[in-house]
């Protein structure tokens, strides 16, 4: 199996791994599609750790990551969530965008953030000491904090953090050359289109385009797809519904492919 393509920003993979060395759990800031999930499972597998990721929601709860009692012919049984499966084995818990979980669900992670590193499951009475591989990683997008949806401090001050951007032009092109298999001139316009859709200050555009994104305009392209409307497709479709706001990036992809006949 090929190892996981990632390319550092700065000292994280260093401070990642002292974090891991030391039991300390990690929180890492960042807009959608910078890299956050790619960075912590190649972390995982720099360290031989099992990452066990959960996409935070509205309707996360405690039992989803703890675990809940299951019934089957033989009667009840306890089956552990993927917070405990962690916590008992070892391994990486990755609670991605995690504002977007009930505030009443994240205080079952302090007493497994602090000094104690200890999980207890109050329906099967067990107290669980954290396994020695076990880390705790939680990441959010501070763009969609607010007044009703953030990191309580009791919780935040519990983590040591990482805060991570879009990459440099220059990385961001050269994950471009590897992940899509563009070639570099094909890259370097989709780089500089990304600069500039992340320098516009339209409030419409709710999300600036991702690395990701220009990820899967390459590979549209790779494989043959126009360009213009690769982009279109891609990024343009992605970021807006406003018609308005639509024609601001038409026009901004047309300045560095020309329109398609059929577009």
């Amino acid at each position: 199996m090929s190892k996981m393509y990632y390319v550092p920003q700065g000292n994280e993979i260093e401070l990642f791994k002292a974090a891991a060395g030391m039991n300390l759990p990690v929180l890492i800031k960042g807009p959608t599609g910078c890299g956050k999930t790619r960075f912590i499972e190649a972390m995982g597998e720099e360290l031989g750790r099992d990452v066990y990721t959960v996409v935070c929601h509205d309707d996360l709860s405690a039992a989803d990551l703890v675990g809940r009692h299951l019934i089957d012919e033989n009667g009840t049984y306890w089956q552990d969530g993927p917070l405990t499966k962690a916590v008992r084995n070892g391994g990486i818990c990755y609670l991605d965008e995690i504002i977007e979980a009930r505030k009443d669900t994240t205080v079952v992670l302090h007493s497994l953030a602090d000094y104690r590193r200890v999980l207890p499951i109050d329906r099967t009475g067990e107290v669980i000491a954290a396994h020695p591989d076990f880390m705790l990683v939680v990441s959010y997008n501070p763009g969609y904090q607010n007044i009703l949806k953030g990191m309580k401090p009791s919780t935040k001050q519990r983590f040591i953090s990482l805060s991570f951007d879009y990459p440099s032009p220059e990385i961001e092109k050269q994950i471009l050359l590897k992940e899509s298999g563009v070639e570099d001139s094909i890259a370097q316009k989709l780089v500089a289109i990304a600069g500039e859709i992340r320098r516009l200050s339209d409030s419409d555009i709710q999300e600036a385009v991702s690395t990701r994104l220009l990820i899967y305009a390459g590979k549209l392209i790779a494989h043959g797809f126009d360009p213009y409307q690769a982009c279109i497709h891609s990024i343009v479709e992605s970021l807006s519904d406003e018609e308005d706001v639509l024609e601001v990036l038409e026009k901004l992809i047309s300045l560095h492919f020309t329109k398609s006949i059929n577009a």
